[in-house]
């Protein structure tokens, strides 16, 4: 159920989205061994991004959004921040300033986070893979 949100610039081929999609995905379900993740790639014109007022004034900046339950194990998610970053790095290298990518880490309680028909704080398998996450 962790879900990946990137922003970023329109450029790469389908061959390093690919890469960069099973890069990421490995890294997410290293630390969530939870089923069903998702990244998301919604790509922009320079054009259509402004960074600090200003409309194509450098490269875009990607940023990320992770969409989880809660971890909080700080090494697990520093080595997936660090694997996520790198992906995107590799991607978009020369096309996007990827040295300032930006991965915000939304963590949900299972009381906040329904799936499949149900809260997943009533799925005996999820609240059992992140209480042990989290132990």
């Amino acid at each position: 159920m962790p879900q990946l949100l990137i922003e970023a610039p329109i450029g790469i081929s389908d061959h390093a989205k690919r890469k960069m999609m099973t890069e990421i995905n490995s890294a997410i379900e290293a630390a969530y061994p939870i089923p069903d993740v998702r990244i998301w790639l919604r790509e922009y014109s320079p054009e259509n991004v402004a960074q600090d007022g200003r409309i194509n004034a450098e490269p875009i900046k990607p940023l990320c959004f992770l969409e989880a339950p809660e971890l909080s194990d700080l090494d697990v998610k520093r080595t997936m921040a660090e694997k996520v970053l790198a992906a995107i790095a590799v991607a978009y290298q020369g096309i996007a300033n990827t040295d300032e990518t930006l991965l915000l880490m939304n963590h949900y309680p299972l009381e906040n986070a329904g799936w499949a028909g149900r809260l997943q704080s009533d799925n005996p398998e999820i609240v059992e893979v992140v209480a042990a996450l989290n132990q």
